[in-house]
């Protein structure tokens, strides 16, 4: 049996999202170079704040390792410019650092001088993404009344419908029903 290609479309659309990505930093407008920014140059933060960060991704630093180097720090030594007791510490020239979890991280030069010049950066990563659907159950009704007036019908939570509707139909599109 053929897989229609609606299928492929949302296991693609579901799992294509998920996979670790590279990013040199500053990539894409600004020089791929960790020096300190001129005038012409795209501000570090503004390239972090236009992309979006996920667990398990990697940013990569391309600098002279006998001129420069990258220091991860705290938010407080970040605004200070303060390389005196970084997280870590690099100086290899092409430095690769995974962001393994959510939140801000912080990067200053250990250069002298270059921080306070704008060499620093703020990478913000997103929360890792929840692909479990959870399916919620109505409460049982309750007991009828014997006699007596009617009474108005108990509200229901449309939310539970909605994700069993959405469950059955990814299943028939999975098993080619549409």
């Amino acid at each position: 049996m053929a897989i229609p290609a609606s299928v492929t479309f949302l296991v693609l659309l579901m799992f294509g999202f998920s996979e670790a990505r590279e990013f040199v930093v500053g990539g894409g407008g600004w020089s791929t170079q960790w020096k300190v920014p001129s005038s012409e140059s795209y501000p570090l933060n503004a390239w972090a704040e236009a992309s979006r960060f996920q667990v398990g991704d990697t940013l990569v630093w391309n600098y002279d390792a006998g001129v420069d180097s990258v220091l991860q720090v705290t938010s407080e030594d970040y605004s200070s410019c303060n390389m005196a007791a970084p997280i870590q510490a690099y100086s290899d020239g092409n430095t690769r650092v995974t962001l393994n979890r959510s939140g801000p991280f912080y990067f200053i030069s250990g250069a002298q001088g270059h921080c306070d010049k704008g060499q620093k950066l703020i990478v913000v990563v997103m929360s890792p993404r929840h692909t479990t659907v959870h399916v919620t159950r109505s409460p049982a009704p309750a007991p009828e009344e014997p006699e007596g007036p009617a009474a108005a019908p108990r509200p229901s939570n449309g939310a539970s419908v909605l994700e069993g509707g959405l469950i059955a139909a990814m299943g028939m599109l999975i098993l080619g029903f549409f």
